[in-house]
């Protein structure tokens, strides 16, 4: 009589659900750590940002800041006078810049006889639930420097309203 070889169905399905447990434990891990990277990352282009602005304001800007809300993105002012990162260059002035999962945008106001010139930068995830989530913090940093980080969805941001820009809801970040 011929012996045959191999696996039987139940040897076959308990594989497959050994497989599908450690997939189950494995692929939300991976999702945070995607989500972790790209919160890092905006956290970086944002500092990057907040030193582009300076180094603009000090040559090329004549004491004022990149980009006039409305008009043009600073990021992409940025890139396009070789200080920050040529990924933004590829939008449009205007449009709003995408990196790493993260929305990013920002606006200036211009110096006056009785005001000093600002900016503010901000980016947002691209994606703030599901599987596809880019990232659950907002983040942003102003003139001072102050990385600033709330949670996604809370209503919080920026405004321009005025003559100085305002933050509703950041708050400074411990690091």
């Amino acid at each position: 009589m011929k012996t045959q070889k191999g696996f039987s169905l139940i040897e076959l399905l308990i594989v497959v659900v050994i497989i599908g447990i450690i997939a189950a434990i494995a692929i939300p891990n991976l999702l945070a750590a995607r989500r972790s990277a790209n919160e890092g990352s905006a956290i970086s282009t944002l500092r990057t940002y907040h030193g582009a602005q300076m180094t603009y304001q000090a040559s090329i800007g004549a004491g004022d800041f990149a980009g006039v809300y409305g008009v043009s993105n600073p990021f992409v002012v940025l890139a396009r006078a070789g200080i920050m990162d040529k990924t933004f260059d590829a939008a449009n002035i205007g449009d709003d810049s995408v990196k790493s999962g993260y929305i990013f945008d920002g606006w200036m106001h211009a110096r006056t006889a009785s005001a000093p010139a600002q900016f503010n930068g901000h980016g947002n995830p691209t994606t703030t639930s599901g599987a596809t989530q880019t990232g659950s913090r907002t983040f942003g940093i102003m003139t001072n420097g102050v990385m600033l980080s709330a949670p996604s969805g809370t209503g919080a941001g920026f405004s321009n309203a005025g003559a100085t820009d305002t933050i509703t809801g950041l708050t400074p970040m411990a690091n």
